[in-house]
């Protein structure tokens, strides 16, 4: 995944050092370190917190567009049900089933029943690959926005 670069430039842009982005989600900096270098994938729950303090989408995040924010884009925590309903009507869309998703995946078909249900929030990897193979916005995917919907 491409996001270490733009999350360094964000918080090199401010004068924030990595301890105090660290604090913003409640981690040392050594382990903000990790993130940032991507020796360790950070969850999507402190990447969204970091994309709302930068003010920026989680698109730009992941390089997946220049614009740094949508119109519309919500900073408010993530929406299980929604990001459920919207990967389920994603999934329909293309054709696939959950042990297609899963096999393109890696991971278990019960993983993806669990994100559509809305259990468990999508992992990191699973959501940068999915959007980056169907050029799906990952604000869209997990509710931040309704606006754009497929990038270009």
């Amino acid at each position: 995944m491409i996001y270490t670069l733009r999350l360094k430039n964000l918080r090199e842009r401010i004068g924030l050092s990595q301890s105090k982005a660290g604090k913003l989600i409640n981690l040392d900096s050594g382990t903000y370190s990790h993130y940032e270098n991507e020796d360790i994938i950070i969850p999507i729950k402190h990447l969204i917190t970091l994309c709302n303090y930068f003010n920026v989408s989680l698109d730009y995040i992941f390089n997946f567009t220049d614009k740094k924010n949508y119109e519309n884009l919500s900073t408010s925590d993530i929406d299980r049900k929604l990001m459920g309903s919207r990967l389920k009507e994603f999934r329909k869309e293309n054709k696939i089933t959950q042990i297609k998703l899963a096999e393109i995946l890696k991971a278990c078909q019960s993983t993806i029943a669990e994100y559509e249900r809305g259990t468990n929030l999508i992992a990191t990897p699973f959501l940068y690959t999915i959007c980056k193979k169907y050029n799906i916005s990952a604000d869209y995917l997990l509710g931040r926005t309704n606006d754009p919907k497929y990038l270009k």
